[in-house]
């Protein structure tokens, strides 16, 4: 089968540009939440429990980029560091309710906090508001369009 010619193909000249922002963020980003002594997994996990009354495990699973394998042991790391408590759900044994402990929530209040004023900037400088929202529902639109070929698999 004959290779098309791809080198004018509008979708294929976005994956490249998609995949080096994504990185440029993530090492940024990463680079940002090593200083607060945290591992990127370790502040998805207290930025997410940061606002709620606690989350089970796989509410957290569900809002969090940490893979399910992975959870249990961020989990722990965090529960030795006093940041977090995983309560019984009353009623039901099966689950449990992972809380931020008053540490726990001291420490997203100061790295939240400090994490959107270093990647405000980055933001900032690319875009205006309204390419902001322009922006995110296209990002939107394309995550979901990935997703529903992943249902089908």
């Amino acid at each position: 089968m004959e290779l098309p010619d791809l080198k004018d193909d509008p979708y294929l000249k976005l994956v490249r540009p998609l995949v080096e922002a994504y990185l440029a963020f993530a090492r940024a980003d990463n680079r940002h939440i090593k200083t607060l002594k945290l591992t990127p997994s370790q502040f998805d996990v207290i930025a997410t429990l940061g606002d709620t009354d606690g989350l089970t495990c796989s509410e957290l699973s569900a809002r969090t980029l940490v893979t399910k394998g992975t959870l249990t042991g961020v989990l722990d790391r965090l529960a030795k560091k006093g940041l977090i408590r995983r309560d019984a759900v009353a009623g039901d044994r099966r689950f449990t309710k992972i809380r931020l402990t008053d540490k726990g929530y001291a420490l997203f209040q100061r790295t939240f906090a400090s994490h959107i004023a270093f990647l405000r900037p980055f933001f900032e400088r690319a875009l205006s508001r309204q390419e902001v929202e322009q922006t995110r529902t296209l990002l939107l639109r394309l995550r979901d369009s990935f997703k529903k070929d992943e249902a089908v698999s």
